[in-house]
């Protein structure tokens, strides 16, 4: 692929993630909890236990960027946090069991409707490109910082000539 179809590709797929997170945003309760909160607690349910420092960084945003939205998780009971014993001005984050139960049912909606949209509107063989497409995609995500430069800790990618030859197969053989 030369570099004006990369970057024709990297346009095309920077506007269907642009508008497909439009669309899971419209699918969110309206009386549910806001995409930061959401994305704080997705990382605390992945990851485990967090600083406030360390979640700000895992949404590229300042520390106090997230105080407010940390408070109010606090307030209703959906994370707590503890002191560090070795640094008592460090508190550490953790999801509760009620947050778990309100990212489960908030990020449920909208797997549902994915899942429902991509089954009416996409044969088998395209929701297998996407099942690969999701997996480079985050392989894309992990890889990079704010760098062109890849993160140290994310594992060499592996190779994914099988499956993608497979999906491409089932696309375009005659069953």
């Amino acid at each position: 692929m030369d570099d004006e179809e990369l970057r024709a590709t990297a346009v095309s797929l920077r506007r269907a993630a642009v508008g497909l997170a439009r669309r899971l945003r419209e699918e969110r309760p309206a009386h549910g909890l806001g995409a930061l909160a959401l994305s704080l607690l997705g990382h605390l349910h992945r990851r485990g236990a967090m600083t406030a420092g360390e979640l700000a960084s895992a949404e590229h945003l300042q520390p106090q960027s997230v105080t407010r939205v940390l408070a109010a998780l606090d307030e209703q009971g959906l994370i707590r946090r503890s002191r560090d014993e070795d640094d008592r001005r460090r508190h550490h984050i953790v999801l509760t069991e009620r947050g778990t139960a309100i990212l489960t049912e908030q990020a449920g909606t909208t797997d549902v409707w994915l899942a429902q949209a991509m089954a009416q509107r996409l044969t088998p063989a395209e929701c297998r490109i996407l099942a690969v497409a999701a997996d480079l995609l985050d392989q894309l995500h992990a890889s990079t910082a704010r760098s062109d430069q890849p993160h140290p800790s994310t594992p060499r990618p592996k190779d994914r000539t099988d499956q993608v030859s497979s999906v491409f197969n089932s696309l375009c053989l005659p069953e």
